[in-house]
């Protein structure tokens, strides 16, 4: 028996327990500033992730490591001046939560009170057991992220499938049942295999969010770049691109260029 889609004008933590409770998939995007996130919004996405993802895609770095807490900040402080449905949560970066649950604290304090952002998100499980607690503790609220955890790029090596051996999935288990015994509301599960994520999605209470993890589990997330088609260099078997924004947005800035070159632009119906 089907259930009625219920409408939320407002998107919380809660909200999304009760999608999955409901047999809702969640859809969750990347933004980082203003005009993007309005027409995330405004299109009706459940999630907006402010991603570290950022350090990569606004800032052109290799990786997620150098962005910074005062980074994250400007671009979550951006996004939620333009939300009015979604929930926001905001990547704590490298270094602001690992090393000591009292650094975690204050940068997650310092997220939520200078960002107004929703919720925070940690990579990892037992490893950052206490910095987790000490956030809850403070009524923050924390979305896990396992699998394939970039911040941690320089210790595996590689960005290929997480969790594919035996005692690396026990793990991954492992980790996301205390991360819901700790009270994280969900759970991003990243480039781990389909058959793994639908087993954790189906043994847990809290949502589980996919990336490259097959749609067993109750939601997905893309960067938003990515699925647009703005970078082209980016191929994962998870990427779906639903526009080609590279090719159209370069034609367009050479229609625009060429038109200024021939004195085409302005024409007389375009100025005073």
């Amino acid at each position: 028996m089907s259930t009625a889609k219920k409408e939320y004008k407002r998107i919380t933590t809660r909200s999304l327990v009760e999608m999955k409770n409901n047999h809702e998939k969640i859809a969750m995007l990347t933004a980082y500033d203003y005009t993007m996130a309005k027409i995330v919004d405004q299109a009706g996405i459940d999630v907006i992730l402010v991603g570290d993802s950022a350090s990569n895609v606004m800032a052109g770095h290799e990786t997620t490591v150098p962005i910074t807490l005062n980074e994250m900040i400007y671009h979550a402080s951006s996004v939620i001046r333009a939300v009015k449905r979604s929930l926001v949560v905001v990547d704590l970066p490298f270094g602001s939560y690992q090393s000591d649950p009292k650094i975690a604290l204050r940068s997650a304090i310092k997220i939520m009170k200078e960002s107004g952002g929703h919720a925070v998100k940690l990579e990892g499980g037992k490893e950052i057991k206490q910095s987790i607690k000490k956030i809850l503790n403070a009524g923050i609220p924390v979305m896990g992220h396992l699998g394939l955890t970039p911040q941690s790029i320089y210790k595996f090596g590689t960005y290929t499938v997480r969790a594919k051996e035996e005692q690396e999935a026990i793990k991954l288990k492992e980790d996301a049942l205390l991360l819901e015994k700790l009270g994280c509301f969900a759970i991003v599960l990243e480039k781990v295999p389909a058959k793994l994520a639908k087993e954790v999605a189906e043994s847990l209470t809290i949502p589980i969010i996919g990336i490259g993890a097959g749609n067993g589990v109750d939601g997905q997330v893309l960067v938003t770049h990515d699925m647009l088609g703005m970078t082209h260099e980016f191929n994962p078997r998870f990427l779906r691109r639903y526009l080609d924004l590279y090719t159209d947005m370069t034609n367009a800035f050479q229609g625009y260029i060429s038109d200024v070159k021939s004195k085409d632009f302005p024409n007389e119906n375009e100025q005073y």
